[in-house]
């Protein structure tokens, strides 16, 4: 049998990978029902909704419909970013049955930056670093019970921290 020294780590990786779950799912760390916590990341990705050039379009393309403001979604973000390739954003709710969280810039070239499906018996928190092109108001769409819930945000992104 000629194998490659190359092949050989791949078929060992491969081989301690699958004892260690196996390992892991005999010690009851991981539980059996995790194909189920795995089907999330088979979703189709929203292709069309993150080519959408402005908010509303975006919105349309990713539930259909559009959002209310509501006082039960809460933004955390910067009221100047000095940075606008790194902008800290969180968003969190008190809604129950959320099943999604997504982040909208109004002045990017591309509206919708991250979006996130949220898993039934979840805590609806989702933090991210995003990229702002210029100042604009900052959208987070919260879906929970078939509804769509919204809070905006203007911030004001600096060149070199001027903070002007």
């Amino acid at each position: 049998m000629n194998i490659t020294t190359s092949e050989f780590f791949k078929t060992r990786r491969l081989l301690l990978k699958g004892a260690g779950v196996a390992a892991l799912i005999g010690l009851g760390v991981i539980p059996f029902d995790v194909p189920q916590a795995l089907a999330a990341a088979n979703d189709k990705y929203p292709e069309d909704a993150f080519k959408q050039k402005s908010e509303a379009d975006a919105i349309k393309a990713l539930y259909g419909k559009t959002a209310e403001p509501s006082g039960k979604v809460k933004m955390d973000a910067p009221e100047i970013a000095e940075n606008g390739a790194v902008v800290p954003i969180s968003a969190t709710t008190t809604l129950s049955d959320v099943t999604s969280i997504s982040f909208l810039v109004s002045e990017n070239p591309i509206s919708l930056v991250a979006s996130y499906k949220i898993p039934a018996g979840t805590l609806p928190t989702v933090a991210n670093r995003i990229k702002m092109a210029k100042t604009s108001n900052v959208t987070v769409i919260v879906e929970a019970g078939g509804k769509l819930y919204s809070a905006q945000k203007e911030i004001k992104v600096t060149v070199g921290g001027c903070g002007g």
